[in-house]
């Protein structure tokens, strides 16, 4: 989910949080539910001309599939995270399972990916030997794969969302896998062991995932840090033991947000989704220390799945869809040609830098300055109609 918690806006097609959390439907399904699942379907249908994208938009590269977190490497290159295409194995009747209609999920073993693109645009295989699962056909089978990648001393690491009992991928769980040359990697720790073991205090039952949802993961000083958006929290993972310790329990102040994507400044700044129908300006960042207290930083955003810091405390946020017509009143749901990216200078002041995004997923800045954005991150084509897009932010 993209993660699970961006399942919910999932609905009828192949995708955070996520990949993510919204209202779900029933066994038994009202007209008015009906209806809702129709104008989402209308609205992930959409066709989006490359005439929409701002004037400082380019697409970078394509052919992925469903991208989600990307980060340049210490070669130089561009690294993406993909949920890759899903599966048909099933667990169900061995654990668990998601909660109808998400779930029960099908999975693969092999159909998750990583790629590298150079700075010629081309992209290349790194990995695809990663799992990655699908919802449920009737919410469209939204698909879990790696959710992100990072890099400690020179080695390449992922994120896992789409294993684990609970996504159809036994006996592969959710975690942190160190990614070796060759396109081989060994889990280096267990995520879905540490949710199981420690559950938070406000989980969302009718939008729960055993295995979690994982979504983003960045290195400070050293270690790892990942959020968790369908169970709601922010985790420490101690390199190079691979050891887990829960930084922070969202969900136990800010109940069910959806927080999906973190960035770092000697605290960490960490958006949140909001569960659908989308609500104008629900969406915020909040400053988490170390130690784990949290405060309001930036507030009336929309549907957070990216944040960069630059150089001059400058935030720039990727907004996946903003309500139509930009009306705080208006709930909405995820469509194709409502991402934007917004940024926000130490005074508050906003400038709307990107307009005409096609449901991104995560964003990076290179070492060109120049933002890079997973652009149709879920959602039909699954198979290589995944892009990344660059942007002049000057």
């Amino acid at each position: 989910m993209l993660s699970k918690n961006l399942k919910g806006m999932m609905v009828l097609l192949p995708l955070t949080l996520l990949i993510f959390s919204c209202q779900k439907l029933t066994n038994s399904k009202t007209e008015q539910e009906s209806q809702e699942l129709a104008k989402r379907v209308a609205a992930l249908q959409k066709v989006v001309s490359p005439a929409d994208l701002s004037n400082k938009v380019h697409v970078y590269a394509g052919g992925l599939n469903n991208p989600r977190g990307l980060k340049f490497g210490p070669d130089g290159n561009l690294y993406v995270a993909e949920g890759g295409l899903g599966g048909n194995e099933s667990t169900a009747g061995k654990c668990v399972q998601v909660v109808f209609p998400v779930g029960p999920y099908t999975g693969s073993a092999t159909s998750g990916r990583i790629s590298m693109i150079t700075s010629d645009h081309v992209r290349h295989t790194v990995s695809d030997k990663f799992p990655s699962s699908q919802a449920n056909e009737i919410i469209g089978g939204d698909i879990e794969g790696v959710a992100d990648v990072e890099w400690v001393n020179g080695q390449l690491y992922a994120l896992l969302a789409g294993a684990g009992c609970s996504h159809g991928v036994s006996p592969s769980p959710n975690g942190i896998a160190r990614v070796d040359d060759d396109g081989n990697w060994s889990l280096i720790a267990d995520l879905s062991s540490f949710l199981q073991a420690n559950p938070v205090a406000h989980p969302e039952e009718d939008d729960f995932e055993p295995d979690g949802t994982w979504y983003s993961m960045i290195n400070v000083r050293g270690d790892l840090y990942v959020i968790e958006p369908n169970h709601g929290e922010l985790d420490k993972v101690s390199m190079p033991s691979g050891t887990i310790k829960r930084v922070v329990d969202i969900s136990a102040s800010q109940g069910h947000i959806v927080p999906t994507v973190m960035a770092y400044r000697g605290n960490f700044f960490v958006g949140n989704l909001y569960p659908f129908p989308i609500p104008g300006g629900a969406s915020k960042i909040m400053k988490i220390t170390p130690d784990g207290s949290i405060t309001d930083w930036i507030k009336g955003l929309n549907t957070v799945l990216g944040i960069v810091i630059d150089k001059n405390s400058r935030f720039y946020v990727l907004e996946m869809t903003v309500p139509a017509d930009n009306d705080p009143g208006t709930p909405d749901f995820p469509s194709p040609g409502a991402g934007r990216v917004v940024r926000i200078d130490p005074g508050g002041n906003r400038t709307v830098i990107a307009t005409g995004l096609s449901l991104p997923t995560g964003m990076t800045m290179g070492p060109d300055g120049k933002l890079y954005v997973s652009n149709w991150g879920f959602g039909p084509p699954a198979k290589g109609g995944g892009q990344v897009l660059q942007i002049d932010v000057q």
